[in-house]
């Protein structure tokens, strides 16, 4: 029975995928410097069998066939860039770049991609289609590596029906897995504005364009966009999270700058509120006599999960794993470039469960002292293998 060899070799391969990650945890790269961490995948793949080729820079893209190729195509997504993070873990696969982390699990990510591309090679003669394998680099900075990577064509030559990704959850339990059709991850834009106007003595405001003023009253006044423009059924967040002027007590700056994030759950409104935010920011701004620079970097779009290939991929995880250890995940605010897959073809983000309390492993990701519950890995490896080799979705 296929599932029973796919758990067979994954308990098996476990102790060879946590050395995997134990490497990749060591040897952490920042967005769109992943180029160790590529030449490692490649050696991965070409050790394995695998074919596989390079674009984007350091992006890796294998091609693994089962009988009938033409029969499916399934794309499975793994990120392999880390983040500018100090690691406070005291573990003997501590960070070995100093100031450099994989605080978001994508060396876990990638670790359960090569250990299920490993088992779908060895079991290619047990199931039918073609399993695309994306190794993408540049998930935490714009413009998302899996934007590049579409721009080079990886869901072309084969196009795949459908996609899964899945990420390391800290707040569920190790052995779990959750799921959520519909919305689940907000689109990323961020914002870049600087107020100028004419410094001078802090005891003379009235010769002066006091700028530290106008920029407190542009963040509040920001808020209003959200408070009252957007329809309150649909989350969204606006946050001011950098002001930076003056350098001593008495003197008025020259100039203010502001840096902030912006999310939303629909498109629609995502692009007219940063119409509203350019129009209130210039208007208010000059109306208090200062000049202004706005940019709004746009990112990455929301992720949504198609509901169709989500309950294939819940009922694929409840069959491999049983009805108690798949549940439902919550909405979050955050962002992934998974979101660029899933506006071109259904897509499926889920969530693996890496915490243990009794372990102490309770850290969530983007902190020092991230880490998971490795037991984690073996289930995630078994479960992304039997997506690739079962799950059925169009064709």
């Amino acid at each position: 029975m296929l599932k029973e060899k796919i758990k067979q070799l994954a308990k098996q391969y476990a102790p060879d995928s946590i050395a995997i990650r134990h490497h990749l945890h060591a040897h952490p790269e920042l967005s769109y410097q992943e180029f160790e961490t590529s030449r490692f995948v490649q050696q991965q793949l070409a050790k394995t069998g695998i074919p596989y080729q390079v674009m984007a820079g350091t992006g890796v893209v294998g091609l693994l066939e089962g009988k009938n190729p033409g029969s499916r195509v399934i794309a499975l997504r793994a990120d392999m860039d880390a983040l500018p993070i100090k690691e406070e873990n005291e573990v003997a696969y501590r960070s070995k770049h100093e100031g450099v982390m994989h605080a978001c699990g994508h060396d876990v990510h990638t670790t359960v991609l090569l250990g299920a591309a490993r088992i779908l090679h060895e079991l290619k003669a047990d199931w039918e289609g073609t399993v695309k394998l994306i190794f993408q680099p540049g998930e935490e900075k714009n413009p998302g590596g899996a934007s590049l990577m579409i721009k080079e064509r990886v869901l072309k030559d084969p196009e795949p029906q459908a996609i899964f990704g899945l990420h390391v959850h800290p707040g569920l339990e190790t052995g779990k897995l959750s799921f959520r059709g519909g919305m689940v991850m907000a689109s990323a834009d961020e914002i870049y504005i600087t107020i100028r106007g004419k410094g001078g003595h802090a005891a003379a405001p009235h010769l002066t364009v006091d700028t530290i003023l106008v920029a407190s009253h542009l963040i509040v006044a920001l808020q209003q966009i959200i408070s009252r423009n957007r329809n309150p059924l649909s989350p969204s967040v606006l946050s001011i999270t950098s002001v930076q002027g003056g350098h001593t007590t008495n003197v008025i700056p020259s100039e203010v700058k502001l840096m902030g994030t912006f999310r939303a759950m629909d498109e629609e409104w995502r692009f007219r509120a940063h119409e509203l935010i350019r129009k209130q920011a210039t208007e208010l701004v000059h109306s208090m006599g200062a000049d202004i620079d706005l940019h709004i970097d746009v990112g990455y779009p929301m992720v949504y999960n198609n509901e169709a290939l989500d309950l294939v991929a819940r009922a694929e995880a409840r069959q491999y794993l049983g009805d108690d250890k798949v549940l439902e995940t919550e909405v979050r605010m955050g962002a992934e470039d998974f979101g660029y897959y899933t506006r071109l073809i259904p897509g499926c983000f889920y969530r693996l469960g890496v915490m243990n309390v009794d372990k102490g492993i309770t850290a969530g990701v983007h902190t020092p002292r991230f880490n998971i519950d490795e037991e984690a890995i073996e289930v995630g490896v078994g479960m992304m293998a039997w997506l690739g080799a079962h799950a059925r979705f169009g064709g």
